[in-house]
């Protein structure tokens, strides 16, 4: 058989060596934490279900769990809290590593700054966290009371009924307002000393060449026109936090692997692979 035939046989059965990816080493255990809603949840076991699984699948210990999705920050960590809690009794870690999108990364703040979790946290990496806020959530709070009950009496029952506890929207929102970040919260939620913070920021649609879901499209420009490039629903500059590790070309959709634009070349898998990888690499 010729050289020419054996390349074209080998190409076509996609054959390699090793076809399985890497094994990745972390020191702790890796806990994903899901943001704010419920659209990521349908069919997926999960915000982060299906990367948690793909994480596992490389070596890493991951877990993510899913906690209510309409809710204040404080009730958000508490539960938080209970669901790492059993992570470590069952990994018998000492600690672990809190990659938390973006409502989550605040939730992650509080519980290692308020809830005596720093000496059980050894990094937090958060993505498209609204550190400062976001615009966004003001002008959710400024639609018409009537549309305001409407959207809140659905969100608390949904909430309510797929997670079996307590959802509060509006109090939520509320609490992802510009006012609320700047005006008390970071203030109140110091940074813990030990725990390793970082951030990464997303950017796409308007003043970038990155695809965005059109269904983005009208906030992206609403919230471009007050803070600058964003993902859609967090700027750039309200997802900095601690060491800033750039941003990543992909809408809040897509960060959590949701992209309905073929287009896009953002992998959230691969992505949270890289992340674990350098924590594995930092010692972590």
């Amino acid at each position: 058989m010729s050289k020419l035939t054996t390349s074209a046989i080998r190409r076509i059965a996609g054959l390699e060596p090793f076809p399985q990816p890497p094994l990745l080493r972390t020191k702790y255990p890796v806990v994903l934490m899901h943001g704010f809603g419920l659209l990521a949840f349908l069919a997926r076991g999960g915000h982060l279900h299906e990367e948690a699984m793909d994480l596992r699948l490389r070596g890493i210990t991951a877990y993510a769990p899913n906690i209510s999705p309409y809710n204040v920050i404080p009730q958000r960590a508490a539960t938080w809290k209970d669901r790492i809690e059993v992570i470590l009794k069952e990994t018998g870690a000492e600690k672990v590593n809190l990659i938390a999108h973006s409502m989550g990364g605040l939730d992650a703040r509080y519980l290692i700054s308020r809830m005596d979790m720093a000496p059980r946290v050894a990094t937090l990496t958060t993505i498209s966290t609204p550190h400062r806020g976001s615009s966004l959530a003001q002008m959710a709070l400024k639609q018409p009371e009537r549309i305001r009950e409407l959207v809140r009496s659905a969100a608390n029952w949904v909430g309510e009924q797929v997670m079996e506890s307590e959802a509060d929207f509006n109090a939520a929102v509320e609490s992802l307002t510009p006012e609320s970040l700047t005006g008390h919260f970071n203030e109140d939620v110091p940074d813990a000393d030990g725990v390793v913070y970082q951030s990464y920021a997303g950017s796409a649609g308007k003043g970038t060449l990155n695809s965005i879901n059109p269904i983005f499209r009208p906030m992206n420009s609403w919230l471009y026109s007050k803070e600058g490039v964003n993902d859609g629903i967090v700027s750039v500059a309200s997802a900095q936090w601690g060491t800033f590790m750039g941003e990543i070309e992909a809408d809040h959709m897509q960060q959590i692997g949701i992209d309905v634009l073929a287009g896009s070349s953002f992998r959230s898998k691969e992505f949270l692979a890289d992340v674990a990888k350098n924590l594995g690499h930092a010692g972590y």
